[in-house]
């Protein structure tokens, strides 16, 4: 398994804003993407990275929302897809790895209910909530193009990215 760099909004934005595409099967080279991506994650760390994050337009996400008291729980999804969502919403703190250091509330529904392909290519259906719901719509968010500080105001995203070049900048 292999660490990949993260993209990030200070010099990467034009790769994070594109469209992912599906993917045709699961096959050995998307499961190295996937264990790749979860190395990835792992080391940043977080706890949901999109292939486009990594520089990878295809439809997929990894993701291991146990905490760190319990032992690793990654969990796949290839072409995944919502197909309800709640009327319910609610506001939760959201960070991103192609973000980092920035945290704001992002209104989602509280709950909602997926299908997608695992690891081995088995087609899945269930329902979602809490941090699940809000980890797995926040990284299908990356798959269509959409960041989080794109749910925020005009004024909140352009001060986010601005800390965030300013960072990178420091850290040059």
């Amino acid at each position: 398994m292999t660490v990949r760099r993260i993209l990030t909004v200070d010099a990467d934005l034009a790769v994070l804003k594109k469209v992912s595409a599906p993917v045709e099967s699961v096959d050995d080279d998307l499961r190295r993407l996937m264990d790749d991506m979860l190395e990835t994650m792992y080391d940043a760390p977080g706890i949901g990275l999109a292939a486009i994050q990594v520089g990878v337009a295809k439809r997929v996400i990894v993701m291991d929302l146990a905490k760190k008291d319990e032992p690793p729980a990654p969990r796949y999804f290839v072409n995944p897809e919502i197909l309800w969502t709640s009327e319910e919403t609610g506001p939760w703190e959201e960070g991103c790895l192609s973000v980092p250091d920035i945290y704001d509330d992002v209104e989602r529904p509280i709950q909602v209910r997926l299908k997608y392909l695992n690891y081995q290519g088995e087609a899945i259906e269930e329902d979602a909530d809490e941090l699940y719901a809000v980890c797995i719509q926040h990284e299908m968010d990356h798959l269509n193009g959409v960041l989080f500080i794109d749910h925020l105001s005009r004024l909140k995203r352009e001060r986010a990215v601005a800390k965030v070049k300013k960072a990178a900048r420091a850290d040059a």
